[in-house]
């Protein structure tokens, strides 16, 4: 851990009482010490969907549910938390081994938003639900004034293009998988029966997927464009 804590505590607006909770919430797992983030994760992760979800519900209060858990899961999707995480400079604040540090593990994107979500946690068992509230809206702020629409997930909009069309639904499968344990790539095979298929890397299965049906949806606009 390279980073001052205070000056971390200063760019999240709250200090902490115990900070010995901050310390746990930003330690991964490859130290080998006897706590790590991963508890506090796990708390995070509730409480930052309690806080989308009550924001989403007074900002949009005549969307209907469906609509509303489109923009929930954006909002708190491993990429968000990531992206976020750069606005407090968290990677250079997380406690890793030397070969994980190595390895990049400071700006891995599942790393930060897992310890973004640890983060939360932390806060919330040190000061309770509305520091956690304060953080969150003033952080997630630029991001829903931006959210006209709620967002469509790729895959839900390919799947959706395939069921229009009359045709079977896009076939997701893992060709490959490369990389340390710690830091895989998986490559994901995506075909739609009659449409030929793409292929698309990415450091989880998801994200390969959503970037194969990313790749799919503009295959169908070029294919359409040229018709």
């Amino acid at each position: 851990m390279s980073g001052n804590l205070a000056v971390l505590q200063k760019a999240i607006g709250y200090s902490f009482k115990d900070e010995g909770l901050l310390n746990i919430a930003l330690t991964h797992s490859s130290t080998g010490q006897d706590e790590n983030y991963e508890r506090l994760e796990f708390l995070g992760d509730r409480v930052l969907g309690l806080v989308i979800a009550e924001l989403l519900f007074r900002r949009f209060p005549k969307e209907p549910e469906g609509d509303l858990a489109k923009r929930l899961a954006s909002l708190v999707q491993g990429a968000m938390l990531a992206e976020l995480s750069s606005g407090i400079s968290l990677g250079a604040y997380i406690a890793l081994s030397d070969s994980e540090r190595g390895a990049g593990g400071a700006a891995n994107e599942n790393i930060l938003a897992d310890v973004y979500e640890a983060l939360i946690g932390a806060l919330y068992l040190d000061g309770g639900f509305e520091p956690c509230r304060n953080l969150i809206e003033s952080q997630w702020a630029d991001v829903l004034h931006m959210m006209k629409k709620p967002p469509q997930h790729p895959k839900t909009s390919l799947q959706e293009w395939a069921q229009g069309q009359g045709l079977p639904l896009p076939a997701y499968e893992i060709s490959g998988q490369s990389g340390p344990d710690h830091a895989p790539v998986f490559d994901v095979r995506l075909e739609i029966k009659g449409h030929g298929h793409v292929e698309a890397q990415g450091k989880s299965r998801q994200e390969a997927e959503k970037l194969a049906a990313v790749l799919f949806l503009e295959k169908i606009k070029q294919v359409g464009a040229s018709e």
